[in-house]
């Protein structure tokens, strides 16, 4: 079964480090110039997959919420990955101003955080991750 069946299937991870290690392997197989939409509550694990997604691109540093920069990007072995937080935008207007477009340099992977708040903005061919707290310490992750 491929990552992407799994995750069509939905998976419950017991640990950060599971849920980076989906991530990672998503990766891999995400085609470049790909919008990935991650639908969840705080504390579901939005960031911790970003975390994951990143390894699995082969860019190293730290990755941590944008909250409070809206975006960040993270650079590594000629991949661009950037990370918005969309929990702080009032209207999609504020996207227009950020100018993503200008440092998505192909390949890229763009993971957004809170995407409901600019619903209009994501692009058709966005994958969609919904991921969730299932207790215990254990998480939710699946692709729509």
């Amino acid at each position: 079964m491929t990552i992407v069946e799994k995750l069509r299937g939905g998976v419950t991870t017991t640990s950060a480090a599971e849920s980076q290690a989906m991530a990672a392997e998503l990766a891999a197989v995400l085609p470049p110039d790909t919008v990935l939409a991650l639908h969840g509550n705080l504390g579901a694990g939005k960031t911790t997959f970003v975390q994951g997604l990143a390894r699995g691109l082969g860019i190293d540093g730290a990755v941590t919420s944008p909250t409070f920069n809206i975006f960040t990007l993270h650079r590594g072995g000629g991949r661009v990955l950037a990370h918005l937080d969309a929990y702080r935008l009032e209207n999609e207007g504020q996207i227009e101003d950020l100018m993503l477009e200008d440092f998505l340099v192909s390949p890229w992977w763009l993971a957004v955080e809170w995407p409901e708040k600019i619903a209009g903005w994501i692009p058709p061919g966005a994958w969609h991750l919904d991921l969730g707290i299932a207790g215990d310490g254990r998480h939710t992750i699946r692709l729509r």
